[in-house]
């Protein structure tokens, strides 16, 4: 893989206390299945070897990317115990800006469905130019998406773990 900016995770930089039974749900498109099939396979593959337990990494599929926001509020109101959300699709521009509006839509959404749930929801997204872009940021030259959304949501649950029992609360 392609050196990334991104601090890939590290059980010392980021302890998780009982990693293996985190509850991790993955959702995913069907739109632009053979890219997002990378980054799922190759997102689930890093939680594994992070050690999460197999049986605790559930699976959703919705249609496309403008319905992650959607996919990622009926799991936080199902009654399935989730510790984490990653969210993954693909988003290639086309003729018409309707790529725009998708990807301002759902980084918005999801933003907010964390925010007001206080669960992390992890926005692993492809948005790109063209097919071969998303290509390469899809396990090709220029690093994985699926990997750096599993690495997120590792490191989120860190943080939520050392500030457990703090009570510190925003008001607006």
């Amino acid at each position: 893989m392609a050196k990334t900016d991104y601090i890939p995770y590290s059980p010392k930089k980021y302890p998780i206390a009982d990693i293996a039974h985190l509850e991790i749900a993955v959702v995913f498109t069907e739109w632009n299945d053979a890219i997002v099939t990378k980054i799922k396979t190759s997102c689930v593959e890093e939680l594994l070897n992070a050690g999460v337990a197999k049986d605790n990494i559930h699976e959703f599929s919705v249609p496309g990317s403008f319905e992650l926001p959607m996919g990622s509020k009926m799991i936080i109101s199902s009654s399935t115990k989730t510790d984490v959300i990653i969210c993954l699709g693909c988003v290639i521009r086309g003729e018409t800006k309707h790529d725009d509006y998708i990807n301002h839509t759902i980084a918005r959404s999801i933003n907010n469905i964390a925010l007001v749930s206080g669960i992390p929801v992890i926005y692993g997204v492809l948005t790109t130019n063209d097919e071969q872009q998303a290509l390469e940021r899809a396990g090709g030259s220029r690093g994985d998406k699926g990997i750096e959304s599993a690495h997120a949501a590792l490191k989120m649950i860190s943080l939520k773990e050392q500030l457990e029992g703090q009570n510190r609360k925003i008001s607006f």
